[in-house]
């Protein structure tokens, strides 16, 4: 028993040991006074320290909300503008596809627009073909003279021979002369020269028709030498048929740039062309009103060594004529 009672003594004065220790005074003092002073100035730097750290905090968390905020507005702003994207190449698509139906529709009605325009030349080639034919005959010419489109119907064929003219000179080539364009109009001038051929039709054609004369005599003067020689030849022979009307010739030798037409007309390399340019020159010189208000013209202007050329001409009846015709212009030296 006192065995264990001693060492229970001895533990607790090892525990009082442990407790107190010796410091001098003056060194407790000036602990007291350091911790004194810590206790008055950490504070001080700590809390400037900790309240500058949470001031740059807060500002950095605002400048993230604010950041937040405009990443949420961009991808809203960013959104609406895919919307706004989708819903324009969803009409850009319906647009492509409403103008490839729309180009679809043009090109279909452009074939049937070609194919309707095939179809009137070739009606027309046809009709004008056979109504050249019935024109040969009297009677007939002045049942067509009496209907009450006959005036219409020159308007139109005024029209027609110079849209076909307008496309000789586009594309600056001989037409094919198998074509129905070409046999179109071909016919209207052989129509018309038949109309011409009878007193009743010259009159019709003076008085109603004087648009059709200046046509032929501008187209006449309008297309190249050498190119489409029956055309010209038929409208030729359509306006000496007319000048054989007083009325008619006075109103043709008048026109503008008639004997200039001559001129052109008579170096053409056709020999038709020149022989019908001729015999509406010697209409002019054969009546003596006409030749009056035009020698002065013709004197100054007409080619005179080029009909002497043509009175040598390999062609007969070419050569004839211009024989003829030069004996008629003697009379200008008289006139003078």
């Amino acid at each position: 028993m006192r065995r264990h009672t001693g060492l229970a003594g001895d533990a607790q004065k090892a525990d009082t040991k442990e407790e107190f220790v010796k410091v001098k005074r003056r060194d407790l003092e000036r602990l007291t006074t350091e911790v004194m002073q810590l206790r008055d100035f950490l504070p001080k730097i700590v809390n400037g320290d900790v309240l500058g750290t949470f001031q740059k905090l807060d500002a950095l968390e605002s400048n993230m909300e604010k950041k937040e905020e405009e990443i949420e507005q961009l991808k809203m702003d960013c959104e609406h503008l895919r919307a706004r994207l989708e819903t324009a190449q969803a009409d850009c698509m319906r647009e492509k596809k409403e103008k490839l139906n729309l180009r679809q529709q043009l090109n279909e009605a452009k074939q049937q627009l070609l194919q309707q325009a095939e179809y009137c030349t070739e009606m027309g080639a046809a009709v004008c073909t056979l109504m050249w034919g019935v024109s040969s005959n009297e009677e007939a010419v002045k049942t067509i003279l009496g209907g009450s489109k006959s005036s219409k119907f020159f308007t139109i064929t005024a029209q027609t021979m110079e849209s076909f003219v307008k496309s000789l000179s586009e594309d600056m080539k001989q037409q094919d002369l198998d074509s129905d364009e070409n046999q179109f109009v071909l016919a209207l001038a052989g129509i018309v020269t038949n109309v011409a051929a009878l007193a009743c039709g010259r009159e019709f054609l003076v008085s109603s028709n004087r648009e059709l004369l200046d046509t032929m005599m501008h187209l006449l003067g309008d297309m190249k030498p050498g190119l489409c020689t029956k055309f010209k030849v038929l409208m030729l022979m359509s306006l000496y048929n007319v000048s054989i009307n007083l009325k008619g010739l006075k109103y043709i030798s008048e026109s503008p740039g008639f004997i200039p037409l001559l001129w052109w007309l008579l170096n053409d390399p056709d020999t038709e062309v020149c022989l019908h340019a001729l015999r509406l020159l010697q209409s002019v010189i054969l009546e003596p009103e006409v030749l009056a208000k035009s020698a002065s013209e013709m004197r100054d202007t007409l080619p005179f060594q080029r009909i002497i050329a043509l009175s040598k001409s390999r062609n007969a009846e070419l050569q004839a004529l211009a024989k003829e015709l030069l004996e008629d212009l003697k009379i200008l030296e008289y006139e003078a």
